[in-house]
């Protein structure tokens, strides 16, 4: 009997059908389809055939401590059972060439980020209630994310030329004094752990903006870090990124060889040779606190992401209209009263 796994249309995400809004809800991106667009995308799978990898995408497991079934997306390598909570790793997600090379294990617990959470929005006046309401924060969640990381070395050569100035005044006369030097640099960078999202469906806004970790406390891999937290496999490649990333090398390489020259007023580089060697991708999971929220006033999502090892925030808060009125009649119309009185506006 096939599985039958339907995506969300914009990021590839798990849907699960809400009973209060009779739609379906995507858990990662938040968009909502009705029965008629979900009809609508399964018919054109039919028509362009991808029906059959979708159903390939899902897979079922049995929980090993109740035996209820577990049915799961395909990047999804641990979560819990729906009915007795236990934790699952689906070992087989991370194995072969989806075997992670290292895992950073949380530091922060649940009780420590949400404390983090709860500072961090009370220092904001015009947030709404129901952001950080007690059902809210149940939705804190610990996910490993994972991550591709690049390291290589690069032997880099510089040519350039720079210029000194000196001035000075004798008499009526002020003299200036120009000089140019030609300037070499040769150097070796090594380079590592340059950190790119691995996961397509993630919103990279989350899972970068947490950015940077330790790596040096990275461990080797071992599942049983993954055990409590949710966790997901990569799907992506490090060539996808590998242009980009070997051009944010070479212009760091090119930056740190023109720091190294000192003592002239300017520097205009000539010539240069950038020489990568070494590349290499390893495949990291690491920790991320992570609650997304449906703001229904204005029906735009928001989210709070943290770093799991160093309680780093990156977020996006919702503003209620509400307490933002009320300061304005509790301010602003006072004020607007005594001015007017005072001839102010006449």
């Amino acid at each position: 009997m096939a599985l039958l796994a339907y995506k969300c249309p914009n990021c590839g995400g798990g849907l699960t059908f809400d009973p209060a809004s009779q739609k379906f809800k995507c858990e990662y991106c938040l968009s909502e389809f009705s029965e008629g667009e979900m009809e609508k995308q399964e018919a054109k799978k039919q028509e362009t055939g991808e029906r059959e990898e979708d159903d390939r995408a899902a897979a079922l497991y049995v929980c090993p401590n109740c035996g209820a079934e577990i049915v799961t997306d395909e990047t999804t390598a641990a979560s819990f059972c729906y009915y007795c909570h236990n934790p699952v790793v689906l070992s087989g997600r991370l194995s072969g060439e989806f075997l992670p090379d290292y895992v950073l294990p949380f530091a922060v617990n649940k009780k420590k980020a949400t404390e983090i959470f709860l500072e961090w929005v009370g220092k904001k006046k015009f947030v709404p209630r129901s952001f950080y309401a007690n059902n809210q924060l149940e939705k804190l969640t610990g996910v490993y994310f994972p991550y591709l990381l690049y390291s290589c070395k690069v032997d880099g050569e510089m040519a350039a030329e720079a210029e000194s100035q000196k001035t000075w005044v004798t008499g009526n006369i002020r003299y200036t004094e120009h000089k140019k030097y030609q300037v070499k640099r040769v150097g070796q960078l090594d380079v590592k752990n340059v950190t790119r999202n691995a996961l397509s469906k993630s919103d990279r806004r989350l899972v970068e903006g947490v950015l940077p970790f330790d790596m040096e406390k990275m461990l080797p891999f071992s599942t049983g870090y993954l055990s409590g937290f949710q966790a997901e496999k990569r799907d992506m490649e490090g060539k996808k990124f590998a242009p980009e990333v070997e051009q944010e090398v070479r212009d760091y390489t090119l930056q740190k060889l023109k720091e190294s020259v000192e003592g002239y007023n300017s520097l205009q580089v000539q010539d240069s040779d950038l020489r990568i060697k070494n590349p290499k991708w390893e495949y990291a999971l690491l920790p991320v606190w992570v609650m997304i929220y449906r703001h229904k006033a204005d029906n735009t999502v928001y989210y709070f992401a943290m770093n799991g090892q160093n309680g780093k925030i990156c977020g996006k808060l919702p503003i209620d209209k509400g307490k933002l009125a009320a300061l304005f009649a509790a301010v602003f119309l006072p004020l607007c009263a005594v001015l007017m009185a005072g001839g102010w506006f006449l």
